[in-house]
């Protein structure tokens, strides 16, 4: 059963005539995780956030969002505001951003909580302790009472993930969490991720342009290019018999930095023995 059905999506830059996405056709699963891959420009992140209804005015987006059979296109902005959170809750490739840097982050994660349920302060304030303690942040408490700016990359990353698992929404859609992290709050992330969906059984739309993350996480894959989605399949499909010379490209450079990696490992595993 499909949850998301995407028909047609146009997205056109109206202040220069630029078409951004053409034609874009996709399915969402219930309980699947779908992969879109695809360089810097392609046109992954303007998707998602067509999904959302969350690009600039000037974007303008034609075509269907079928959610549950709904269409989001056809919604006012204040309804759109009660799926969003509840029903679709988009978690960004930069924590900062999603914050609002002038109070601390526990009054922005109550006020998104008092939006979609009628909890008390304490009610909320447990919920989203246990959330916090569960994808492995220490001290709640002090945590809630910081700015965005005296926390790290990684662990804004994990309060969103610990906001989604209180909201319970049933699509999370990922655009690009782990680019801004260091290689350790990478892989932490990635495995926040895997944890989430088993807790949840939600459906994920991953955005990423690391295949090697998109590997671990991802059912099925999308690949843009150029606005265009040029490739779909499963992971294994997509990893072992592309078709598109384009995403043949990516699995092979994704294949080389893996097995200059290994060397360099090799190398200095040798030096040091």
């Amino acid at each position: 059963m499909n949850i998301l059905e995407i028909k047609n999506l146009n997205i056109q830059d109206i202040r220069t005539g630029n078409q951004i996405v053409y034609n874009s056709s996709f399915d969402l699963k219930q309980g699947s995780c779908l992969a879109i891959v695809g360089e810097s420009g392609s046109g992954k992140s303007v998707t998602c956030r067509a999904i959302m209804r969350l690009n600039k005015y000037w974007l303008h987006q034609s075509g269907d969002i079928l959610f549950k059979g709904e269409n989001l296109n056809n919604l006012a902005e204040k309804e759109m505001r009660k799926k969003r959170g509840k029903s679709l809750c988009m978690i960004l490739q930069n924590g900062m951003s999603a914050f609002d840097p002038s109070c601390v982050v526990g009054v922005h994660l109550k006020e998104t909580l008092s939006q979609h349920f009628g909890w008390s302060h304490n009610e909320m304030e447990e919920k989203i302790q246990n959330a916090m303690e569960s994808v492995i942040l220490k001290n709640p408490i002090e945590i809630m009472n910081k700015y965005p700016h005296q926390l790290s990359g990684g662990m804004l990353q994990r309060i969103m993930i610990a906001l989604a698992l209180t909201l319970e929404p049933d699509i999370i859609i990922a655009d690009e969490p782990t680019t801004a992290l260091d290689t350790i709050s990478q892989f932490e992330v990635v495995e926040q991720f895997i944890k989430l969906r088993e807790r949840m059984d939600c459906s994920m739309i991953f955005v990423s342009h690391d295949l090697g993350v998109v590997k671990k996480i991802a059912d099925n894959v999308l690949v843009m290019n150029n606005g265009k989605i040029i490739e779909r399949g499963s992971v294994q499909t997509i990893f072992s018999e592309a078709q598109h010379e384009y995403t043949k490209y990516l699995v092979s450079t994704k294949q080389a930095l893996s097995n200059n990696f290994k060397k360099i490992i090799g190398r200095n595993y040798l030096a040091e023995s």
